[in-house]
């Protein structure tokens, strides 16, 4: 199971596992990695759709804009995120977990998303991509698979594993997973901040 070794923010979500799954073998001996390498949860990475860069406090006003259209919650465990209110919880713990990204489209320099590193565990060699949305209008997957191929690329420069943890009646983003290579996992609950307990699937991608 997905055992935490870095700290938590608080208020943060945790995972229960329904089924503990094997462990995974590395791909490459993390002997083969410099013995001081350090993974940094909020590099700047930049693609040729996309840039990926810390979130900011200032981001607020202009990320909300993005989210506030309610077709991007309908699927999502949360489907009133699009709401002012709610959605300051999400950038609150966005912020809080200094993981996470301001997604920025390269062609007009606006904000249109935003995605999160979280629970690195370096004794497992494994990270969580999640928390990740865009505005429709980059749906489609082009610009979801940069993000992701750029989050991937350097996560696998210091782990062997990301995990993403989907809702369950999220098919939209379990196929944008699919889409590049993650493969189902196991099923597992998320305890929220506030005592709810939501189900999810979780998909893998190993290095």
């Amino acid at each position: 199971m997905i055992r935490n070794s870095a700290p938590r923010a608080s208020g943060s979500a945790q995972l229960r596992d329904e089924v503990a799954p094997a462990a995974a073998s590395p791909a490459e001996p993390a002997r083969q990695r410099p013995a001081d390498a350090k993974f940094d949860l909020q590099p700047t990475l930049t693609g040729t759709l996309v840039e990926l860069r810390p979130l900011r406090l200032d981001d607020w006003e202009e990320l909300y804009l993005a989210a506030s259209d309610p077709l991007i919650w309908e699927q999502h465990p949360e489907p009133t995120r699009h709401e002012r209110e709610v959605f300051r919880r999400y950038f609150d713990g966005a912020i809080e977990s200094r993981g996470a990204f301001a997604v920025i489209d390269c062609e007009s320099g606006r904000i249109i998303g935003s995605t999160r590193y979280w629970n690195l565990d370096p004794v497992q060699s494994e990270v969580e991509i999640g928390w990740t949305f865009l505005a429709r209008e980059f749906w489609g997957g082009e610009y979801n698979g940069e993000m992701k191929k750029l989050l991937i690329d350097h996560a696998f420069r210091f782990i062997d594993r990301v995990v993403f943890v989907i809702g369950e009646s999220n098919i939209r983003s379990q196929r944008a997973v699919e889409k590049i290579g993650a493969t189902f996992l196991r099923r597992a609950d998320r305890i929220m901040a506030d005592g709810t307990v939501r189900r999810n699937v979780v998909y893998a991608l190993t290095r």
